[in-house]
């Protein structure tokens, strides 16, 4: 996504204190300065989107930015801990605080999430569906990015991370030419049945997997088996995946209350004997889609003789709901979610602070801890510069 830098663009969208900063410091003189820039919470390092936009600002003046990246792409950051110190001419980077903090705390904190999700169900693939939950294309475009830095912290962990997401525009993050998804509701509604869209899917996308959606009837497992048996060699051949996607306002097909407890207790009766919150037991034996749903549905499937069809389990799949699945070792195949956007968002507010004016270091109070340490380094193996 190519952005304006010019100072035109900056001016209009900056703090106007900053601003006015910017022109005093150009009538009575400029200096060197240093900001520390950090969260106050614990998070996942996604400094990119920020950088290539220092850069670019730095091309377009002409100036030099120091960038000192204490901590690179991916690697965990305490609360309070900088992340990344800019150096450069005062009237240089005044007026650029507003914008690049806007690009830094929301990623970081979305990386953080999407970094815990996985690591909570490490056998799983994730699909990141973050896009419609967007303000926006430079949203779009953060969520994406922080969902695969997360992924690849978990994945050297030994987890299998996102494998993809659901536009093409930011595909590329993943590693992929393109976006991945067959149908939403609304093709099954156009359709009238379950089994007619998968026709319709199949028949317009023939070399594609076939996956359906199956709760749009409120049948999850009728309409599933009668996908099945309407494709039985792709079925056969692993090509074929059910989606859950059941609202929280009733349960799967053939559930209640006391089945999903009976479902729970001949899979993993020992993760219902445990003392659970409300949200906890509602992810475990309630409404929608939860681990009482995805058993019964592998049940269902296994009987009616198509092991190899997977399950794909979507709707309100955050770090709590994942936490539970594995605790119930939900058998899910794929999980697509965009609930690794942060949900308190002032906890993804970036803040920046000069901690030195020409060389010699200051700071307000409250603030000391964001210092150089004796020793650290000015422009070490992760440091780089912008312009």
């Amino acid at each position: 996504m190519t952005e304006d830098v010019s100072d035109r663009a900056i001016a209009a969208r900056t703090d106007v204190y900053f601003n006015r900063t910017r022109q005093i410091v150009q009538k009575f003189g400029d200096c060197r300065v240093t900001y520390a820039v950090f969260l106050r919470r614990p998070v996942v390092s996604a400094p990119r989107i920020m950088l290539d936009w220092i850069a670019a600002v730095a091309a377009h003046r002409g100036v030099r930015i120091e960038v000192d990246l204490v901590h690179p792409e991916g690697e965990w950051v305490g609360a309070g801990d900088p992340i990344v110190y800019l150096t450069g001419a005062f009237a240089d980077l005044a007026d650029l605080e507003t914008l690049y903090l806007q690009k830094l705390g929301a990623p970081c904190v979305a990386a953080f999430n999407a970094w815990q999700m996985c690591l909570e169900l490490k056998t799983v693939a994730f699909l990141a569906m973050d896009a419609r939950h967007c303000a926006g294309e430079g949203m779009q475009e953060m969520m994406a990015y922080a969902a695969s830095v997360g992924s690849r912290a978990a994945q050297r962990d030994g987890a299998r991370g996102f494998t993809g997401n659901a536009t093409d525009a930011t595909a590329h993050f993943f590693g992929q030419p393109h976006g991945y998804g067959t149908m939403p509701h609304a093709l099954i509604g156009y359709a009238g049945s379950t089994v007619r869209a998968a026709e319709m899917f199949h028949e317009t996308f023939p070399d594609e997997n076939l996956t359906v959606l199956v709760d749009y009837f409120g049948r999850e497992v009728s309409d599933g088996l009668a996908v099945a048996a309407r494709f039985p060699e792709i079925a056969a051949a692993g090509r074929m995946a059910v989606r859950l996607d059941t609202h929280g306002g009733r349960f799967l097909e053939g559930l209640d209350p006391a089945e999903s407890y009976a479902v729970i207790e001949r899979h993993m009766p020992e993760a219902i004997r445990r003392y659970r919150s409300e949200t906890d037991l509602r992810h475990m034996v309630g409404t929608g889609v939860s681990a009482a749903a995805v058993w019964r549905m592998r049940e269902a499937l296994n009987q009616a003789g198509y092991p190899r069809v997977k399950i794909v389990a979507s709707s309100g799949f955050n770090v709590q709901k994942c936490r539970v699945m594995a605790e119930a070792s939900a058998p899910i195949d794929v999980i697509g979610t965009g609930s690794f956007i942060p949900e308190a968002w002032g906890e993804t507010y970036a803040t920046a602070d000069i901690v030195a004016y020409d060389g010699h270091p200051r700071v307000k109070v409250g603030r000391e801890f964001l210092l150089r340490q004796n020793g650290h380094r000015q422009n070490g193996p992760n440091g780089q510069n912008a312009g």
